[in-house]
């Protein structure tokens, strides 16, 4: 893969997540580092995860980058895909 492709570029990130995009921002990756978990975002995954954070940007403006991302993390289900991104070791 080259760097255009993977999601290196750091967008926004706190104590406990971490959001990353590739070059052109077709994949992203949101990291939640406490249970060293990752997901990968692409397509519609990343279109719906795109909504969500729209959604939680709005609703929340004095939220910061942990609370942001936790709050999408927890409302949009990405620990199953994070388990399922890591072979279905975590649940």
């Amino acid at each position: 893969m080259t760097d255009k492709q993977e999601a290196t570029i750091f967008v926004e990130g706190g104590d406990e997540y971490e959001l990353f995009a590739n070059a052109d921002k077709t994949a992203y990756r949101l990291v939640f580092k406490t249970e060293e978990l990752t997901v990968p975002l692409h397509g519609e995954q990343l279109e719906a995860f795109h909504k969500e954070y729209d959604i939680v940007k709005k609703a929340y403006p004095q939220y910061g980058p942990d609370q942001r991302l936790a709050q999408i993390w927890d409302q949009g289900g990405y620990s199953w895909l994070a388990a399922e991104a890591a072979g279905g070791e975590e649940a």
